[in-house]
């Protein structure tokens, strides 16, 4: 019986028992009787929540106490309340979108209005979202820059009458990183229509996540600097400083999250994960980073069963000699999970998780986009046999959308009304400065459109790059599936080709080519790359693509032919008419595809995380290279 059903019941119980009290006579026996109903209503209600705790699928006590049990039965029914509590809300919501987002946009100028941006921009005066429109310009980062520097240095007032909590620094995954200004009301925002409605919408879809099993965590504690007054700097994404309450709901001990140098604590994820054979989720930010870390799994098991087998964290892991010791007092010696684990990789990678974890409902993480690559081999390799959800479509600067059809795919994401205010601009007239733009309610299903946002944090009608489009709508509101990030777009002529057709004929094309498998790639304008031109070539300045592909392959002596490199050339031909015109005209030369040794793309990202501000939890891969020394690392492994 479900806990809501068993408080039904319980409820129902209480009511026929108050209705006898009503039959009674005299005040003081009234009195006595609801004195004996609330007792007994607390009783009822104690004996029916012990019984749903007991009745749910509860963990070997040998790695849980009790006490952590109970938290996070508590924390599970809460946020699952919240949850349907926001769902209404937000569908309630979205039969008048018109009418929420001009509440938004209004309650935000009228919040700002005494600040120096809002007296610069006469938020006072500003009645309609036409208003706005008129009297705001479209913006991009640097019109901000200025701006935050002095809220970096301490001065208030400047764009929000809140101060920031955080100043976030974005990927820099389409060109240079950015850093926002982000107040408390965004967070408590993302928590309470974000993650708190993708939560009910995942236990009401997976009803196996609505128990006390712990989840495979996989994220890392940051490196945060401060601002000259004093507030963090660093990723605003998903991490184990702004998630403490959340840590005994992971298999990692929370001690484990201290470790800093990815490596190590992705070993330390891995191994407390392994040894409990209950885990019922996998959870990363990315379906990148859960690939990568099955990647690692894969690479490490070896060592990591024979810890779990003789009680002990290997030596060799460079970890701090206290967080070892703490570690180490929750391993005991499992031959037996051993034996088992070591069994379960005999079969190599496919179902590998299911074999693992037997009782893992689902695996979290973003699948679109980017990550699309992985997520589908998540699908048909490590994860087959286990649902991926991917909850939530976010940035730094926010909330935009949450997905509560976790089956449906590719994955669709309802607009989060209240987290920011939406404009839309036709992706066609995206090339223009100040181009006209379109509310909610004005957006027509099947088009695509570059987003803008104004944020709670101050930025207004900004246009941070992504490209979404219309799919459906709920009600009046919108749903849309992310498409790419503008900076992602190859334009060696003009041609603007985006990261999904590009994508679409690259992946036609690895279907022909028998023998391999694709298993990551990005490419290059061959403006980026010096290199020594040949007078003999009359071509050599026409523009082209490069293109590195690393791919899994069945023999080692693997070549990719010249009819097989050109099939990409003439598959994006077929995907984009701008660019065949482009090719037929020799305005554009012919792409030229470069293998690369395995481990590339995994180099790529360390070298990233390594040189940028970027963090492993918002490390997204590029699919074009904009920056030569990330180029050159990828040529030094071209292969072939």
């Amino acid at each position: 019986m479900k806990w809501s059903v068993c408080f039904g019941v319980a409820a129902a119980l209480f009511g026929i028992y108050y209705l006898q009290i009503l039959m009674t006579v005299t005040l003081s026996s009234i009195l006595a009787k609801l004195r004996a109903a609330s007792v007994l209503g607390v009783c009822m209600l104690t004996t029916t929540v012990t019984l749903d705790f007991y009745r749910k699928d509860i963990d070997d006590t040998k790695f849980y106490t009790l006490r952590s049990k109970i938290y996070q039965y508590i924390a599970n029914n809460a946020l699952a309340l919240v949850g349907q509590y926001q769902l209404w809300k937000m569908a309630r919501r979205s039969k008048d979108i018109k009418a929420v987002q001009n509440e938004i946009l209004l309650q935000r100028l009228q919040r700002n209005k005494d600040t120096e941006y809002g007296a610069k921009y006469r938020f006072s005066e500003i009645k309609t979202r036409e208003d706005f429109v008129k009297s705001h310009p479209l913006t991009r980062i640097n019109h901000y820059e200025d701006y935050i520097k002095r809220m970096m240095s301490g001065e208030e007032n400047i764009l929000t009458s809140s101060p920031p909590i955080i100043f976030a620094v974005t990927s820099g995954t389409s060109g240079k990183s950015s850093i926002l200004p982000m107040i408390k009301e965004q967070r408590l925002l993302f928590f309470l229509q974000g993650v708190a409605i993708a939560y009910t919408s995942m236990v009401k879809t997976f009803s196996g996540t609505n128990s006390l099993k712990k989840s495979l965590k996989l994220f890392y504690t940051p490196k945060l600097r401060e601002s000259p007054s004093g507030i963090p700097i660093g990723p605003n994404s998903s991490s184990p400083s702004n998630s403490k309450s959340l840590l005994s709901l992971y298999s990692t001990p929370s001690v484990g999250y201290e470790i800093l140098s990815e490596p190590e604590a992705l070993y330390v994820h891995l191994l407390f994960a392994l040894r409990d054979r209950n885990i019922g989720i996998i959870e990363a930010n990315f379906s990148s980073i859960v690939y990568n870390s099955l990647q690692a799994l894969e690479c490490h098991w070896e060592n990591l069963v024979d810890d779990i087998e003789k009680g002990h964290i290997n030596t060799s892991l460079n970890i701090d000699d206290s967080i070892r010791t703490e570690l180490e007092k929750s391993l005991k010696p499992d031959k037996k999970r051993a034996d088992e684990i070591r069994a379960s990789f005999k079969d190599g990678r496919i179902s590998l998780v299911k074999r693992l974890w037997p009782n893992c409902n689902v695996v979290l993480g973003t699948d679109t986009g980017t990550f699309a690559l992985q997520g589908d081999m998540l699908r048909e390799t490590f994860c087959k046999g286990v649902p991926l959800y991917s909850p939530l479509y976010a940035a730094s600067e926010g909330l935009l959308g949450v997905n509560i059809w976790p089956l449906e795919r590719p994955s669709h994401y309802l607009m989060a009304q209240q987290s920011m205010f939406y404009e839309f601009i036709p992706v066609e007239k995206s090339g223009e400065n100040q181009p006209e733009t379109y509310f909610m309610d004005q957006v027509e299903k099947g088009c695509v459109y570059e987003l803008v946002i104004t944020t709670a944090s101050g930025l207004m009608r900004y246009r941070f790059g992504d490209v979404v489009k219309v799919v459906d709508f709920y009600n009046q509101c919108p749903v849309i599936e992310f498409m790419y990030r503008q900076g992602q777009l190859l334009n060696v002529r003009g041609e603007k080709t985006s990261e999904v057709a590009f994508f679409r004929a690259l992946s036609e094309s690895v279907a022909h080519w028998s023998g391999s498998k694709l298993v990551d790639y990005c490419c290059a304008e061959s403006v980026l790359m010096e290199v020594e031109e040949d007078p003999k070539d009359k071509e050599s300045y026409v523009p082209f693509y490069h293109v590195f592909v690393e791919l899994e392959l069945e023999m080692e002596d693997f070549v990719l032919s010249d009819d097989q490199k050109d099939f990409v050339d003439e598959s994006l031909c077929k995907q984009s008419y701008v660019y065949q015109s482009f090719r037929k005209k020799g305005s554009i030369r012919p792409m030229r595809i470069h293998m690369v040794s395995p481990g590339t793309f995994q180099e790529l990202r360390d070298f990233t995380i390594a040189t940028t501000s970027a963090s492993s939890n918002q490390y997204k891969a590029p699919r074009v290279l904009k920056r030569k020394d990330a180029l050159e690392m990828v040529m030094k492994n071209v292969v072939k």
